[in-house]
């Protein structure tokens, strides 16, 4: 079987530079879906749909490939967390989020055209965090990192020295798991390997 182009629906640098590091050049299609549309209240559905409909998206614009589509939010108390909306809104997140865990889901969709295959995946890594003077926020906050990110963090970035540990798979609390992206590969039919550059 032909190793299809991998196409990442996703505006993401952090998810390309995963990628990058394990060898996988993709072709890069940001999806520009409109997530305001999807109102679900469970976040590993909410994160599944998402990730779905951006990878579906961006369908049309080729014939074969291998479409992968993510998408991320932290869940804390039952409430349900995307990107910031301003810095205001960020530090207010960190003040509820410091001290206490989230629990950060990413929805997984890959659709290879050239069998007509869609899988889904989510994959939840709890992400426990620091406590954090009002000051330390702030000076975070104003990074502008926070206002990038799910959850309002960049595990790969500032983020990095206000995460006590997490449990479970490293690379989903940055927006990709390179497990389960290896585990969607194999059960699809391809080796990991046939995507290395």
């Amino acid at each position: 079987m032909k190793t299809p182009p991998f196409v990442l629906a996703s505006a993401s640098p952090a998810r390309l530079r995963l990628l990058q590091t394990v060898g996988i050049e993709p072709i890069v299609k940001p999806s520009d879906f409109d997530e305001s549309q999807i109102q679900i209240d469970d976040p590993a559905q909410l994160v599944q749909t998402l990730a779905q409909r951006k990878a579906e998206t961006v369908v049309p614009q080729f014939e074969s490939a291998l479409i992968m589509g993510c998408d991320s939010v932290l869940s804390m108390n039952g409430e349900i967390y995307g990107k910031p909306a301003d810095a205001a809104e960020a530090i207010a997140r960190w003040q509820l989020m410091q001290g206490k865990f989230g629990d950060l889901y990413t929805g997984h969709v890959l659709i290879d055209l050239c069998q007509n295959r869609t899988l889904v995946r989510c994959q939840m890594t709890r992400v426990y965090f620091a406590h954090m003077s009002d000051r330390t926020i702030q000076a975070y906050v104003a990074t502008g990192e926070p206002l990038k990110c799910a959850g309002a963090f960049a595990l790969e970035g500032f983020g990095s020295l206000f995460v006590e540990k997490i449990s479970g798979c490293h690379s989903n609390v940055i927006g990709l798991s390179l497990p389960i992206l290896r585990q969607m590969i194999e059960e699809i039919g391809y080796n990991i390997t046939d995507f290395w550059q």
